[in-house]
Formats: C-alpha cells, structure tokens, sequence
C-alpha cells in the first residue's frame, strides 16, 4: 500500500498524541510520587537504611517515708554481638559459650541474627565483674561488654513482698516494681544513624541522640523501722510455733497510710528464681482469705452501739451457748461466762452474746455495716493480686448464717479488710484507703513532683460509737482475752481471734486454726493500729495465747521508736492466776557477761555477738516487762563506757 502525506501526517499525529500521552502519564506519577507519596516514601527509605542503638534510662528508687532507700539500680555488665563484625562466628560461639556456661548452638543462633546488633541473653545479661574482665581480655571481634544495670536490694529479703522485682530487662514483675512500673523505668534513650545493609555507617549520613529520661524515685509511706521490727518478730514466731504461715499489717489508723506490712516464709527480690512462686507470688496480707473468727466482732460491736441496740452496762447471762434455729451455737469456754455485763461479753469474747447483738440488729442491718465498713470488696491498696473476699449472698442468710456472721464464722475476709475496718472504728469512724504510695520524686533535681493525699471513703460510724469501742477493747486488753498485749504505761487496745480453717470438702479441719489478734495504740489517739495472723501454730492455738504476745512486742517497739509518750489513766491489768508480774529491767550495760548470767535467774538471757562486755541490750533500762521475758544482750570487747 502506497502512503501519501496525509497518511504520514495522521501517524505522526498519532503517535505524537501516545507520547504526549505516555509522558503526561510519566510525569502525573512522577508528580504523585513526589508530591503525594514523597513522605511515606521517604519515611520507608530512612526504615531501611535508619539504625538505633538504644540507651537504658535508668529506673527510679524506692524509698522508705524517712527517704531510706529500699531499692536501687548498681552497674552490671552485659555481653553484646555486633554479628557483622564477628569473623568467625562458629569459634565465637564456642569460646563465649564456655565462659559464660550457655548453650554453644543458642550463643551460635544468636550472634549469626541479621540485627545491627544483640544481646547474648539471658546468659551475657548483667553478668559478675570478673566474667565480664575476661571476656574483654579475649579481645573477640565484634563482641563488646557495655554497661548494664540491674536492680539492688540492700536490705535482702525486708519488704520483698511489697517490692516486688524485675526481670532481665529492669521491667517490673512483681509487686510494686510491677505495679509502678511505668513510672520507675523512664523513657529510653537512643543514637540514630544510617546504614547500609550490612549495618556499616553510610557516608555523610547525620547522626542524632536522644537522651534516656530516668524513671521517677517513689517514696513509699513503709517505714522501714517498723517493717524491720515486724520481721524480726515474724522470724521469731515462725521458729517458736512452726505455723505454715505468718503474717502482719502496721498502718496508721487516721490516713491509712500503711507503715509495715510482710508475710512469712518470705524470699530475696534479687534471688526471686530460687524461691517457689507460691511464695512471691501471693503477698498474704491482701490475698489471703478465711474467716476471721473474733476479730470480727469489733464490727458487729460497733454497728450495735451506732444503732443503739446494746448498752455496754445491761446484763446478759452466758449458759455456754444459746440456740438459734435449732442449732446449739456454743461459747468457746465450757459451761459460759454465766452472769456478766455486755462490756463483760466484750471483754470474754462470748460468742452467745454477739449472736444477741447480730439478732438485735437483723440481717440487712447487719450486713449493711459489713458492706459499708469495706468487706466483700476490694480496698484498692496498690498492690496486685488484691482479693475481695466472700460475704453470703442475702438470699442464703437464715438465723443460724445471721448468728454466725455476728461472731466471725461463715463469712470470708483478707487481712487489710480487717486492718483498713478496725481502723475506721477506731479513727471517729471514716473508713481510709489503705496505700503504700506516699509522693514521687524527679531524680535530677530532688523535687517533689506529686504527693498522694489521704482519701476517704465515707463515715461509717460516730465519733461517740468510736470512742466507746476503743474503750471497751481496751477492757478487752486490760481484763480480758488480749492481756497479753497489755504494755505498762500504754494504752492498748484489741481483740483476739481464733478461727477454724476450712478443709478442700468444705469442713472445718480439727486441730487446725488461723490465730490472730489486731491491736492499737494509745487507745485515746490511736497513732498506730496492728495485726498479726498465725496459720496453724504448733502447740496451743488461741490469739490471746499466740497472736498478742507478738502484736504487744511490734507495738511497743514501735511506739518507742515513734517517740509516742505514754498516757496516763490507763486502764490497770486485772490480775488473775495466772497473770505474770510487771518488773523493772536492769541496766545491763557495761556489765562482765560472766558477772549477770547468773544475777538473772528469772529472765531469759538471749546472748548475741563475741566479747566479754555488754554493749547494748533489748528491752532497754528501766522497761516495764513481765517477769519472764527474754532479755537479749550484745556483746563486744569494749563497753560504751570503755571499761
């Protein structure tokens, strides 16, 4: 076919119009990659080519309430593999397995990663200085030792329930590490720079820091004094009376600041891997639930004094128990307390006479105090593992459950339930939010940034009903069933409990109780309220027998060292038979050991340290303690006298 000029001209025009075409499409794209994709573009480009090296912020402190530290980070060194660099990766894998003990094919696995860099975990993390100087002396390519820290507890296993710990990477696990955490561990920091594919350093490229922010410091309301105190008696008790557990709260009664708290058996947070988890990770105080037994009475006392359904001077007679819906509810003392005042009921504990009360009462009323002063619920303290306890279900309460739930049987409670209760009977009746958290601090400048108030929750009972509950309790320790938490020249106030465990079918095990006793003081201004639980102690198991004794220890010491001044008008201690005389303790200071051993036949001499002089004892000069008590004495070479 012959072409002519006009067919020539059309395809030319033809083809010019795909061109233009073709380049219009070119530069549209051009135009929507550079305009409108550019950024994401550019974003994915610095994705590949943008490398972090990450710096640690270092994790705040916790402190006691007197700024006494609890925790903090220490330098550990830690194994890192930059796996371009490393040569030889088999003979690498070889030699850091065999000095830091670890797998040769994990180490191998791990240095072979296509990463910029990695961390030998969990075998190079926070590793000891001496394995950490030979790997440095081995002078590998591309292995590097770079600083690491890892957290430090100075005082060993003391609050390590309430501490908690962290894991590998300085995160929080357990109690308040975990809890806090976020505000303990900062912000990290990191170097950003850009790199090829094989992680070297691209020419000309810029290189940015972004500094590590520390975490904040956390002063606790934990005063590590008390806490101490409370440890020392909670190691005693479990080596006297062998129980399966032991556990004790000290709070502070009008903000419900909580000033100690711990369990036993216990662990070190730094050598938490050695313990059984069933330990660290059930903090008892505020996850361990049974029933209460008479400690719970204080709360049936107090809902029928505020709804004036008892007078405290009217009689009651105690035949030994008392029927309700043909059950025979007994009294805990054979044949009853016979003819006595309801202060009396009070003072004996006499479980017939609190049935009387809960009857008065009536269930909704009852159970409506219960409820109020916090129980069936959470407290909202700020630890994990809280539990909320079990209360019977209004449709399932019948005479008997009323009668019962009156003297501390049937319904089921934590430990900080009860502390955060007796507190708000005790306090002109406003129910507090126990808390350990007190106010964080900023680590640079040493300033406090926030400070946590203490909440209410609401008024539960009058200041008049409080003031007559502290006053009969402290009959209760003066002439009743808590004389063994009576110190001379302190007005203390509590009650005991005696509680029979329930067994896995559901039945009450024989031979078997949680004993226990909350106490406070001075019973005119209480500063200071504790309680003291004891899981299934070998030999007697009552709470006046067992649980006070240790209560009356971690409260007078404890008011000693608060510097609390002793009251007067204290209500004197009924002697009985079998109550032991109050006497005086010698100076033992300055004295030959050899000289008082023998001076001493009606106290037990607890000796501690080496040397021939006495430098420091406990109880101090002068105490009032009953005839008996264990003196312990510290030796040395030299006196404070320098004899």
């Amino acid at each position: 076919m012959r072409l002519t000029g006009n067919r020539v001209r059309k395809r030319l025009f033809i083809t010019l119009i795909l061109g233009l075409l073709l380049f219009g499409g070119l530069l549209g794209r051009l135009g929507y990659v550079q305009l409108v994709k550019g950024q994401w573009l550019s974003e994915k480009a610095e994705e590949l080519w943008g490398r972090d090296i990450p710096f640690e912020a270092k994790r705040g402190r916790i402190l006691d309430r007197n700024q006494e530290v609890l925790t903090y980070n220490i330098s550990s060194p830690t194994v890192m593999a930059v796996p371009v660099q490393i040569k030889q990766p088999a003979e690498t894998a070889r030699k850091l397995a065999r000095i830091l003990k670890a797998p040769e094919e994990k180490v191998y696995r791990q240095i072979t990663k296509k990463q910029l860099f990695v961390y030998i975990k969990p075998w190079g993390r926070k590793i000891p200085e001496e394995t950490a100087r030979a790997i440095q002396g081995m002078r590998i390519p591309g292995i590097a030792v770079v600083e690491d820290s890892k957290r430090h507890y100075p005082n060993g296993s003391l609050a390590a329930h309430i501490l908690g710990f962290t894991g590998i990477d300085n995160q929080g696990l357990a109690g308040l590490e975990l809890v806090y955490d976020d505000r303990l561990k900062g912000t990290r920091g990191h170097v950003s720079f850009s790199a090829n594919a094989r992680g070297e350093k691209l020419p000309g490229g810029e290189e940015t820091y972004s500094p590590p922010q520390d975490g904040m410091d956390l002063v606790l309301t934990i005063d590590k004094n008390i806490q101490m105190i409370m440890e020392r008696e909670m190691d005693q008790a479990m080596e006297q009376y062998q129980p399966e557990n032991v556990l004790a709260v000290a709070m502070d009664p009008k903000t419900g600041e909580i000033l100690g708290m711990g369990s036993r058996p216990t662990y070190r947070p730094d050598q938490y891997r050695d313990a059984d988890p069933r330990i660290y990770n059930r903090n008892l105080p505020i996850w361990r639930t049974y029933e209460p037994g008479s400690t719970f009475k204080i709360i049936t006392l107090a809902a029928a004094l505020e709804e004036h359904k008892v007078n405290l001077k009217e009689s009651f007679h105690d035949p030994g128990f008392i029927k309700v819906a043909g059950a025979r509810l007994r009294c805990w003392k054979h044949g009853g307390h016979g003819h006595q005042s309801y202060l009396e009921v009070v003072e004996n504990s006499c479980n017939p006479g609190f049935v009387t009360l809960g009857q008065r009462l009536g269930k909704e009323k009852l159970f409506s105090y219960i409820k109020k002063f916090g129980f069936g619920q959470k407290t909202g303290v700020d630890l994990n593992g809280e539990a909320k306890g079990i209360l019977f279900s209004p449709k399932r309460v019948g005479p008997v459950e009323l009668a019962t739930t009156a003297f501390g049987q049937g319904v089921s409670v934590t430990p900080i339930q009860q502390v955060a209760a007796v507190a708000a009977v005790i306090n002109g009746g406003r129910l507090m939010e126990p808390h350990l958290e007190k106010e964080w601090v900023d680590p640079e400048k040493g300033e406090t940034v926030e400070k946590v108030k203490p909440r209410m929750k609401r008024k539960v009972v009058s200041e008049e009903t409080s003031q007559k509950v502290r006053k009969a309790l402290e009959s209760v320790v003066a002439k009743g069933t808590g004389r063994k938490a009576f110190i001379d020249g302190y007005r203390v106030g509590g009650k005991t409990g005696t509680a029979q465990k329930v067994g896995p079918d559901g039945r009450y095990l024989k031979n078997n109780h949680i004993v226990s006793f909350i106490g406070f003081a001075p019973a005119d201004d209480p500063r200071l309220v504790v309680y003291v639980a004891v899981d299934n102690p070998k030999g007697v198991q009552f709470g006046g027998v067992v649980a006070a004794p240790i209560v009356k220890n971690i409260l007078h010491d404890s008011l000693r060292y608060m510097k609390v001044p002793k009251r007067k008008n204290q209500i004197p201690l009924e002697k009985t038979p079998l109550t032991t005389p109050i006497v005086e303790v010698p100076n033992l200071i300055g004295q030959d050991v050899n000289d008082i051993r023998n001076s001493l036949f009606q106290a037990r001499l607890m000796v501690y340290g080496t040397g021939k002089k006495v430098i420091d004892q406990q109880p101090k000069p002068g105490q009032r303690v009953k005839q008996g008590t264990p003196i312990r004495i510290y030796l040395g070479d030299k006196s404070p006298k320098g004899d």
